[in-house]
């Protein structure tokens, strides 16, 4: 038996979000499940992918990665996600009360949102995102095939999960 605390994940799950998405926040009991079942052998990377419908979403997106800079990316991005509608209601200020809640440094994402020094990173992953084919959110990238999430849901956890366990015997 190796230790596998010092071993690094084995499967690369990318995750084309967009947090002002109703469908991203429905796709949140997936991601949660498969970070349940997998745990450190599947890492989930959040991509950023907002949506011109969305007024907010852009701005939201740079509150992820100030988020991440800080050490809590995926318990921001959920703790928006579960409240898509004061999102579209109170816009950037609800983005840095959320901050505020999980004991984040509220002042650094105002400042950050000001400056916009995380657009370059929103702006590339849109790039890619789009040069691959995304066109909606949720849409996942495992082991070099796309799963659209925007249409439907259904069986796309199962989907994953048996390219994950592929992947993750590839690599025992």
């Amino acid at each position: 038996m190796n230790d596998s605390s010092a071993a690094p994940a084995t499967a690369v799950l990318d995750v084309w979000c967009e947090l002002q998405c109703p469908d991203c926040r429905s796709a949140l009991a997936d991601l949660r499940a498969l970070r349940a079942r997998y745990g450190d052998r599947l890492e989930l990377r959040l991509r950023h992918f907002p949506l011109e419908k969305h007024k907010h979403a852009f701005a939201a997106a740079q509150a992820a990665e100030e988020a991440t800079e800080q050490g809590r990316s995926w318990p921001y991005v959920e703790a928006v996600l579960d409240r898509v509608e004061e999102l579209d209601r109170k816009g950037e200020p609800f983005l840095i009360e959320v901050a505020r809640e999980l004991g984040l440094d509220a002042e650094e994402f105002d400042t950050a949102l000001i400056d916009g020094r995380h657009i370059l990173i929103v702006d590339a992953d849109q790039a890619e995102g789009k040069a691959i084919g995304v066109t909606g959110t949720p849409t996942y990238v495992i082991g070099g095939e796309r799963l659209d999430g925007g249409k439907s849901q259904e069986g796309l956890r199962e989907r994953i999960e048996e390219i994950a366990d592929r992947l993750l015997a590839e690599g025992a």
